[in-house]
C-alpha cells in the first residue's frame, strides 16, 4: 500500500484503538487528552515517513511513539499527572512502574469497555451514539453531522456535553453488570450499524466503499459475540446482517470505481464464504424469542443473495418490509418496501404507494419514481430522474441517474 494510501487506512483503524486504551488507562474525564495523544501519534508519522520512509511494522511503530507520548505527557504535566494519579493507581499494580498496554486483547477489551461507558444512561442516546462514532470509530465531525443529518456546530456542541456529563457523573471504564449491558447494547448496536452503513455506501467521500469502515464494524460485533453477556441473539442478526452485504462488495463497484446496481452484479463475484457465514449467524440469532430489525434486515439480505428473479423472492423480501416498518419506520426502508412491492404487484401499484411518502428532499425517492414511470410514461421518468440529479449528494449517485437518463427506455433500476 501506498504511503499516501496507508496513513489514512491506519488512522481509520488504529486512531480509535490507541484512543480507547489511552482513555481506558487515564480515565473517562481525560478523553481529550486521550484524543490528542493519538492525534499527535499520527501526525508524527505524517511529518516522519515520508523522509524516512515507512517503518517495517508500521502499527507497532505508531504503538511505540503513542505510548512514549503518554508517559512524556504524564511527565511533563504534573497537573495531569496529579489528576489521573488515583485512577493509575487503581489500573496498575502499586509495585509495578505505570505503562500502556497496546497488546491486541487489551485493545479489545478497552474498546468494548469504551463503547458502554460512552452508551450511559446519563447522556441522550444521539450524543452515544455521536462520542461512540468520533471516539472509537474515528468518524470526522463531517462524517457524524452526515449521520445525523444536521451541521457541525450541533454535532461539536452535543459532544462537548456529553463529555462534561460523563465527567460529571464519574463514569468508570470498565464492562457493565448484565443488567446494565442489556440497557446500553442497543446503542451499541445502533453504532456499529451506522459504521457499517457509512463505509457501505458513503456520501462523505467520493468512494463508493469504504471497506475498512465495514470490516472494523464487523470486528467489533464480532467481539461483542465472544464476550458472555453480549452474545444475544441480536448481535448475532446484526453481524449476519453485516456478512451478507459485505458479500457483494467485490461486485459493487466496476474498474472505474462506479457503483454497479444489484441486478448487473456478477453474482459469481459474491463472496459464498461470507455468505455462508451470514447464514451461520443467522441461525445462531435464530434462538430465544427476541426479534429485532436486524433480524428483519438480515433476511431481507439473505434474500438478496439469491440472484434468481422470482415472484417468491420479491414476495418474501415485501413481507419482511411489511414487518420492518411495523417494528420501526424509516423512509428508506419505506422506499425499499415500495420497489419490492414493484417486482412483486407490478408498477401501478407500486407507484400510488410510492407517491404517498412525498419524500421530496430525498433523491432516492425520485429515483425510485423515475423508474416506476419508465416504460409507461417517459416524460415523467425523465422529469423525477433530473430532479433526482438535482438533489443528488455525490459523483457516484449523478453518474448512476445520468446512465438512467441516457438509457430511459432499456434496463431495470435496482437496488445497490
Amino acid at each position: 500500500m501506498e504511503q499516501q494510501e496507508l496513513i489514512p487506512h491506519l488512522f481509520r483503524t488504529e486512531f480509535s484503538r490507541i484512543t480507547a486504551v489511552l482513555c481506558q488507562a487515564f480515565g473517562i474525564a481525560h478523553i481529550e487528552k486521550a484524543e490528542d495523544i493519538a492525534g499527535e501519534t499520527f501526525l508524527a508519522a505524517l511529518e516522519t515517513w515520508p523522509y524516512k520512509g515507512i517503518p517495517a511494522n508500521p502499527v507497532a511503530w505508531l504503538y511505540t511513539v503513542a505510548k512514549n507520548k503518554a508517559k512524556n505527557r504524564i511527565l511533563r504535566d504534573q497537573l495531569f499527572a496529579g489528576k489521573i494519579a488515583s485512577h493509575i493507581k487503581r489500573s496498575a499494580n502499586a509495585n509495578e512502574q505505570f505503562d500502556i498496554d497496546l497488546s491486541e486483547k487489551n485493545i479489545a477489551d478497552s474498546q468494548l469497555q469504551m463503547l458502554f461507558a460512552i452508551c450511559h444512561s446519563s447522556i441522550s442516546k444521539e450524543a452515544q451514539i455521536g462520542l461512540a462514532l468520533r471516539i472509537l470509530c474515528g468518524f470526522g465531525i463531517d462524517e457524524i453531522a452526515h449521520a445525523f443529518l444536521t451541521n457541525k456546530e450541533t454535532i461539536n456542541k452535543r459532544l462537548s456535553r456529553a463529555r462534561e456529563k460523563l465527567r460529571e457523573e464519574k463514569v468508570t471504564i470498565a464492562f457493565p453488570g448484565e443488567a446494565a449491558i442489556s440497557k446500553r447494547l442497543s446503542t451499541v448496536l445502533t453504532t456499529l450499524y451506522l459504521l457499517f452503513n457509512e463505509g457501505y455506501y458513503s456520501e462523505s467521500h467520493d468512494a463508493v466503499i469504504r471497506e475498512e469502515l465495514c470490516l472494523e464494524a464487523m470486528r467489533l460485533v464480532y467481539l461483542l459475540t465472544e464476550y458472555e453477556y453480549t452474545r444475544r441473539p441480536e448481535v448475532y442478526a446484526l453481524l449476519a446482517l453485516m456478512c451478507f452485504h459485505a458479500s457483494r462488495f467485490p461486485a459493487r463497484k466496476n474498474e472505474a470505481g462506479e457503483i454497479i446496481l444489484y441486478d448487473e452484479q456478477d453474482e459469481t463475484l459474491w463472496n459464498q464464504e461470507l455468505i455462508g457465514k451470514g447464514a451461520f449467524y443467522l441461525h445462531e440469532a435464530s434462538t430465544g424469542l427476541i426479534v429485532s430489525k436486524y433480524h428483519l434486515e438480515a433476511q431481507i439480505a439473505y434474500w438478496h443473495t439469491l440472484k434468481a428473479d422470482t415472484t417468491e423472492k420479491w414476495e418474501n423480501i415485501l413481507q419482511l418490509y411489511n414487518r420492518l416498518l411495523q417494528f420501526e419506520y424509516s423512509p428508506i426502508a419505506a422506499l425499499n418496501r415500495t420497489y419490492a412491492l414493484a417486482r412483486a404487484n407490478g408498477k401501478q401499484e407500486a407507484i400510488a404507494e410510492a407517491e404517498k411518502l412525498k419524500l421530496e428532499n430525498n433523491h432516492y425517492y425520485f429515483v425510485l419514481l423515475g423508474e416506476l414511470y419508465s416504460g409507461t410514461d417517459d416524460t415523467k421518468s425523465k422529469q423525477c430522474l433530473q430532479q433526482a440529479l438535482s438533489l443528488a449528494h455525490t459523483p457516484a449517485d449523478r453518474q448512476t441517474i445520468l446512465k438512467k437518463i441516457a438509457g430511459l427506455n432499456g434496463g431495470r433500476a435496482a437496488l445497490p
